[in-house]
This record gives structure tokens, C-alpha cells and sequence, in this order.
């Protein structure tokens, strides 16, 4: 198989340049694993115009690369002893003599020379920052942590013993696809835009990855959902296994798994589908959720509503669960994201925690003309809510809560905690369950907002939304 191909490229990289990036795309192309020779300095001789180790670190870095040595040898030297299965050398050598052709085809190799396609990957080269976080500019709130008393080595005691909890996540499970494309050009018909896919990456979102970020912090976690009969559905139940969560997913034969597929090229967005449903689930359906839930609702400590709009959690289900909740002593939090269509987090009534955005609270309340405070305020008294993180995006978070023993309300704020973030998409959902689980094991609303927005800070340190743990956490504290 093609992938169990070893392919070897050789040169001096004096400096990593285009031509460079799409010969070392064809070759990984070309095989499973791509093995580099950087020429020495003794080899290279005048044509090494960099120091043969900062050239050896440019190369070894790409993502495409598998293995990059020096080499202190010729090319053909080096083949006849690691006998790659291809050798690949540039275009322009084609037709030029090419000593290593006999070399590779005396043990049945093959030497092909690179097409000089510039199909270049920017998602690709991106993978490598999914595992490369970058939080030294994460600033704590030293004011505030002095104003409400945080006790940090509390917090990490508490955090200690989130694997001791068992959590229902409930909602949405949408699947983000990135297809990365080489522009053509336009068409000659009619004014379209012509590109070609060249790559395309998945992940887990929605309330799957909620469901992922609390079994990342410890937390024992059963997932209920809705999904259609298809790949992207047997794609999420792979990754969801993967991340340590027990998944009860209902397959409805009438609606897609929710697919959004986001259409990239030289590093923008230039098209979003979003393949899906909106309509509430059929009543089989709601019942089918509803008594697994209470097949496993014994000794549960946190039920999260994570809800996205898409009809996962229709608004006689939400009530027989909010009341199970209650019935049982367990507390229940809530999220409903607005985004491209439109929510009303207030429907969650009585939760113990809502995260809106300022603009899914001013949806929910109708008002968009009162202050942050006032606004929060209207918010209370429709949702029945105890505790109201308000998220302001860079500007970090409002904490809007009723204060111990009196009918009036406190508010607090909390600046964005990292002042150069990569990536905010994940921000909010990990500000929600870290504060959530926090919340359980027995924090303060004061508590549950600076551990979230620490949380929200790692989690936009990185690329792509995946799971926090609580070590990333404690070693922040």
C-alpha cells in the first residue's frame, strides 16, 4: 500500500521557500513516511549559505516531514543504504542525467520528480499548532481574586475531585468539517468562483465537545443526543469514545447528522453549508432520551443543557428534565447558543447556571437599549436563574449573582485573561462546564467565574477546540 511507502528527498534548504514547501507536499504525497537528508555543511559546500543545523531545524519542523537527519554523504550513498521505496527530486531535473535513477531501480524503487503543483494546505500546516499551546500571556485578575477571596489552594483541592462526578450532558451534536481549496480561478460560463479541495480536517462541536472538555477535567460523563444515519454521525461516536465519554445517541432516519462545513482558501472562509435540521424531534424520540436518562439518573451530580438550537431539546423535553433535576437534588446548568439562527436561553428556567452572550441575552429579553446590569437583571426574572455569566467576548465576563442573604443583586467583571489569543472558537464552552463542575464540588459563583475564564483563556492559548484537563488548569493557578 501506498502508505507504507518510504520516500526520501535530499538537498541543501538554504532557506525553506515555496518551491521547497511543494516538493516536500508531493513527496509526503507520495508515501506514508518522508524521510529528509539536509546536506552537511562539508557536503554542501559553497551552496550552504545557512549553518547546517538552522537549516536541519527549518526542515525538521514541517509538518509533511517524518524524519530529517544530516547528511554527511552523497545521495547516492544514502539510498543504497536506507533504500527507500521513492526518491523525489524537483522538476527541473528531469531532464538532466540523475545519477540515483539506477541506484533506486536496482532494488525496484522508483525516482519521480515533483509535479510543481502549489498545493499548498494552510489548514494542514496548522495541525501542529492543535498540539502546541502558547498561554504565557495569560494575565491573572489579581484585583479581583483579592476582592472575593479566591482561595486558589481550595480551588485546586476541589478540582482534585472532579473525577469523583458523574455529569449528564444533553444537546446537539454537530460535527464542524474544514475543507481546505486551491482557487482556479473563475469560470468561464458563468461568474462562479472554481476551486479544488485538497484537504479537509473534522472535529466534534456542539455539545459533543462540551461533553469531551467535562471527561477531560476528570468527570464521569454520559452524553444524549440526536443524530441522523450517516458518516458524520459514525465519525462523532468514534471521537466520543475516544475522549472517554458514554454516549446514548438516538438515530432519527428524517434528519442529518448537523454538519458544518466551512469551505477555505488562502486562510479565509469563503463559504459555510451547514447541513441540518431545526425541528424539534418527534415525541418517540423525547420519550426514548428521557427514560434513559432515568435508568441512570441515580447518584448524578451535575445535568448540563448544551443546546444549539437544532431541535435536540424541544421545550416539553427541557421541562421534564429541568423537574427531574429538581425532584432528585441535582443541579442543573444551561447554554443556548445563537449564532446563525435564534435562541431564548430564558426558556431554561430555574438552572442554577446560564453563560449567555450579550447578544443571546438581549434576544432573550427583548431589550437592547438598558445597560449590561439592568439587562441581566430583566434577564433573572425570566429565567429564574441563580447565577448569570455574561459573556463579552475580549472583553471578558460579566458576573451578575444574588448576594448571600439579600434580595439585591451583585455584579462583578473579569477582563479577557489572554491578551493573544489563536483561536477563540471553544472559549465559551469551556468556561461553561469548568464553572458548572465547579459549581458542584462546591465553589463560589466567584470561584466558578475566575476558574472558567481561566479556562476560556487556556483553551484560546490553542488552535481548534479540544478538551481541557485539569492539569492545563492547575498549572495556571
Amino acid at each position: 500500500m501506498q502508505n507504507n511507502r518510504t520516500v526520501f528527498v535530499f538537498g541543501v534548504f538554504n532557506i525553506l521557500h515555496p518551491g521547497h514547501l511543494r516538493l516536500l507536499r508531493f513527496a509526503k504525497d507520495c508515501g506514508g513516511r518522508l524521510s529528509v537528508g539536509i546536506f552537511s555543511d562539508r557536503i554542501a559546500g559553497k551552496s550552504s549559505h545557512v549553518p547546517q543545523k538552522l537549516r536541519y531545524d527549518a526542515v525538521e519542523c514541517n509538518v509533511w516531514v517524518d524524519e530529517a537527519f544530516i547528511a554527511d554523504d552523497s545521495a547516492v550513498d544514502i539510498i543504497i543504504r536506507l533504500k527507500p521505496d521513492v526518491v523525489v527530486k524537483g522538476k527541473e531535473y528531469e531532464s538532466l542525467n540523475n545519477p540515483e535513477q539506477s541506484v533506486v531501480e536496482s532494488y525496484g524503487g522508483k525516482l519521480i520528480f515533483s509535479s510543481g503543483e502549489s498545493q499548498f494546505s494552510s489548514f494542514e500546516m496548522l495541525r501542529k499548532e492543535f498540539h502546541e499551546s502558547s498561554f504565557n500571556t495569560i494575565i491573572k485578575p489579581v484585583e479581583y481574586i483579592s476582592r472575593h477571596d479566591v482561595d486558589v489552594k481550595k480551588i485546586k483541592n476541589m478540582l482534585d475531585n472532579a473525577k469523583s462526578l458523574k455529569v449528564i450532558v444533553i444537546g446537539d451534536l454537530i460535527v464542524d468539517e474544514y475543507i481546505t481549496c486551491e482557487p482556479l480561478g473563475m469560470s468561464q460560463e458563468d461568474p462562479t468562483i472554481v476551486v479544488k479541495p485538497i484537504d479537509n480536517v473534522k472535529f466534534i462541536g456542539g455539545a459533543s465537545i462540551v461533553a469531551a472538555h467535562a471527561a477531560g477535567l476528570g468527570a464521569e460523563v454520559d452524553f444524549f443526543s440526536v443524530v441522523g444515519p450517516d458518516s458524520p454521525a459514525d465519525f462523532a461516536k468514534i471521537e466520543l469514545d475516544k475522549y472517554g465519554v458514554d454516549s446514548f445517541i438516538v438515530v432519527d432516519d428524517t434528519r442529518p447528522t448537523t454538519l458544518k462545513q466551512r469551505f477555505i482558501s488562502q486562510n479565509k472562509t469563503m463559504l459555510r453549508v451547514s447541513h441540518l435540521h431545526q425541528d424539534a424531534i418527534a415525541l418517540s424520540l423525547q420519550d426514548r432520551i428521557f427514560e434513559k436518562l432515568l435508568s441512570v439518573i441515580k447518584n448524578i451530580d451535575l445535568i448540563v443543557f448544551s443546546d444549539f438550537n437544532y431541535g435536540c431539546l424541544p421545550q416539553s423535553l427541557v421541562n421534564k428534565i429541568t423537574d427531574l433535576a429538581s425532584d432528585n437534588g441535582i443541579k442543573i446548568v444551561a447554554d443556548s447558543q445563537s449564532s446563525s439562527q435564534i435562541g431564548d436561553i430564558s426558556r431554561f428556567n430555574g438552572m442554577d447556571m446560564i453563560t449567555p452572550t450579550e447578544r443571546e441575552a438581549r434576544v432573550s429579553t427583548r431589550n437592547h437599549e438598558d445597560g449590561l446590569v439592568v439587562m441581566c437583571e430583566k434577564l433573572k426574572r425570566l429565567s429564574n436563574a441563580k447565577h448569570i455569566l455574561l459573556k463579552l467576548g475580549s472583553e471578558g465576563l460579566l458576573v451578575h449573582t444574588e448576594a448571600s442573604g439579600q434580595e439585591e443583586w451583585t455584579t462583578d467583571r473579569i477582563c479577557a485573561l489572554n491578551t493573544s489569543p489563536k483561536d477563540v472558537s471553544g472559549a465559551g464552552d469551556s468556561l461553561f462546564i469548568v464553572s458548572a463542575l465547579l459549581l458542584v464540588l462546591g465553589g463560589s459563583i466567584w470561584d466558578m467565574a475566575y476558574i472558567g475564564s481561566i479556562a476560556a483563556a487556556i483553551q484560546v492559548g490553542r488552535v481548534g477546540n479540544t478538551p481541557i484537563t485539569s492539569e492545563e488548569i492547575l498549572q495556571k493557578l
